[in-house]
């Protein structure tokens, strides 16, 4: 009871109504986030939709053996490490880099508009942007491909061919993206102290100096930080990239768990396999953002309270 009076007076001590805006967020968080995962059960039956929850047979771990049985399972679960690992790796190297760049242009207004132009895809949705991937990357018609063939090269299908296919989405993506992330990496650089630019001056660094030793230095935790905080994602390869813009010619480099699941569920309306695939993603991916947090703290410092 002394408890729980010294949480009400903290409340009205606190201006419980600002208190109180928390309940639909809270709501919503409950009705969408954890009202569904009573759906997980679905993993360890033979579900039949007619007879609901209650109602399908009950085959344990079936679906899981079934799972690691499927001669294609273990293709995909590479296909999203080598996806996803490799988008981590680039969205870490090509905004630092650019931001650095950034960092030397000394008019503002043309920084701010290099600023505006590569942040614009990040606003786009993949089912607009795969429309113009096509275009561009058709093997025909395409931009890339026309310029291709004018350096006198056969034209590549980097759409329809599982060699491409990878790389494709790993650059396309970072081209989506990764203005979006350079802000971060410059907000950074601002808040590095501007007498050790001033310092290195005096010692008579060049431009190329300061960047290695003081830039670079100064941006490390961010770096670091960013870099142990998507170890938590590595098994989320980009459903809707992936799904806007694979067929089923590059399902050997580029089908991943999700939408392997969505195949699965919606199309095939294996219910139960589909759900114990994906049961086994967010398990793993739990384990991994407890690791990802743990290795943020221990390298950067950081908490998330």
């Amino acid at each position: 009871m002394q408890g729980g009076g010294d949480v009400w007076r903290f409340i009205k001590r606190n201006e419980w109504t600002l208190h109180l805006m928390l309940v639909p967020g809270l709501l919503a968080l409950l009705v969408f986030q954890y009202v569904p995962m009573v759906g997980v059960v679905i993993a360890f039956q033979k579900f039949i939709p007619a007879k609901g929850l209650f109602g399908s047979k009950w085959v344990g771990l079936d679906n899981f053996r079934y799972m690691f049985d499927l001669p294609d399972f273990w293709n995909i679960i590479w296909n999203t490490f080598y996806i996803a690992i490799m988008k981590i790796i680039v969205g870490l190297v090509v905004p630092v880099t650019i931001a650095v760049l950034l960092n030397e242009v000394r008019k503002e207004a043309i920084k701010r508009s290099i600023q505006t132009l590569i942040y614009l895809p990040h606003f786009l949705s993949w089912v607009i942007l795969s429309g113009i991937l096509v275009d561009i990357l058709s093997p025909n018609e395409g931009i890339v491909n026309g310029m291709i063939k004018a350096l006198g090269f056969d034209p590549i299908f980097f759409l329809g061919s599982n060699a491409w296919f990878p790389y494709t989405l790993v650059l396309s993506h970072e081209w989506k993206e990764f203005g979006f992330s350079t802000i971060v990496y410059l907000a950074a650089i601002a808040g590095i102290n501007p007498s050790l630019y001033e310092a290195s001056i005096v010692d008579g660094a060049s431009r190329w100096r300061q960047t290695w030793h003081v830039t670079l230095p100064g941006m490390a935790p961010l770096i670091v930080l960013m870099a142990t905080l998507s170890i938590g994602g590595i098994l989320n390869a980009g459903f809707d990239q992936v799904f806007n813009l694979y067929s089923p010619v590059v399902y050997q480099s580029g089908d991943i768990i999700d939408t392997f699941v969505y195949r699965t569920g919606m199309l095939e309306a294996q219910y139960g396999l589909a759900t114990a695939v994906g049961l086994l993603k967010s398990a793993v991916s739990m384990l991994l953002i407890a690791v990802s947090y743990f290795l943020a703290y221990r390298f950067a410092n950081y908490r998330i309270f």
